[in-house]
């Protein structure tokens, strides 16, 4: 089942030469200011300098860790046409990461190994001395791409997290921002209560060569940003793991 995502939005964006159509738009929780709101259009906007302003007013928005507010926003072209260009570049597509093979396992006792608790939310395992984990999963950051890639597999391509958190972050509901202090930034209405934490330090550590990479974790950020802003945003597949 698919979900839309443009229904959860309190923040509307508009190109500036077409102000009744809507280009795009965003979900606002906490975690979001003003500095960050301008970052994703970096990913968004096709290279071409521009301005983001306050619809009905004259204030341009300036990169400040001032909290955004929900409004209407729209970008303003200073090229000839006066026209902006989201970029068409496709969204990468993926499913729930299951364990599959050995090699899969090897990788979920690594990233256990490695973590220790839901970096995302900050749980504990209250078991972990009788190594018993129910609950908790080891999520790839970069989605698997099929039982026979070795690299995919590896510790620095992991998250552990809980089970429902993983769902979240699987369907980009969430994400990393790596260049604003691992802050994670919810996309959606946050049931998890995760937007604005801090990534825990143990993922990644400088100093530990398992550590999950900045390069991976810019990725899905890229990827949240364009599933959930673009457009009317990407559909949102539910995972059901009952069996």
């Amino acid at each position: 089942m698919a979900g839309r995502r443009s229904l959860r939005r309190n923040a509307f964006i508009y190109d500036a030469t077409r102000p009744d159509h809507e280009i795009g738009g965003m979900r606002l929780n906490p975690s979001v200011s003003k500095k960050n709101f301008l970052s994703m259009f970096e990913i968004l906007i096709i290279d071409c300098p521009y301005t983001v302003m306050l619809n009905g007013t004259n204030e341009i928005i300036e990169a400040t860790d001032e909290r955004l507010q929900p409004g209407h926003y729209c970008i303003k072209s200073s090229t000839p046409q006066g026209k902006v260009f989201i970029t068409d570049k496709p969204r990468a597509l993926r499913t729930l990461s299951h364990i599959r093979t050995g090699r899969d396992e090897e990788f979920r006792k690594a990233v256990r190994e490695r973590d220790g608790r839901c970096v995302i939310a900050g749980v504990i395992n209250p078991d972990v001395d009788i190594d018993d984990w129910p609950g908790f999963e080891a999520s790839h950051i970069f989605p698997l791409a099929g039982p026979r890639d070795t690299g995919i597999n590896s510790c620095q391509n992991g998250l552990f997290m809980r089970a429902q958190i993983h769902q979240h972050f699987d369907a980009f509901r969430f994400s990393i921002n790596v260049d604003d202090n691992y802050k994670i930034i919810s996309f959606d209405s946050d049931i998890e209560r995760v937007d604005g934490r801090i990534l825990d330090p143990v993922c990644p550590s400088p100093n530990d060569e398992r550590s999950a990479r900045d390069e991976l974790l810019r990725w899905h950020f890229r990827q949240a940003v364009l599933a959930n802003m673009r457009g009317v945003g990407e559909p949102i597949f539910y995972f059901n793991l009952q069996k």
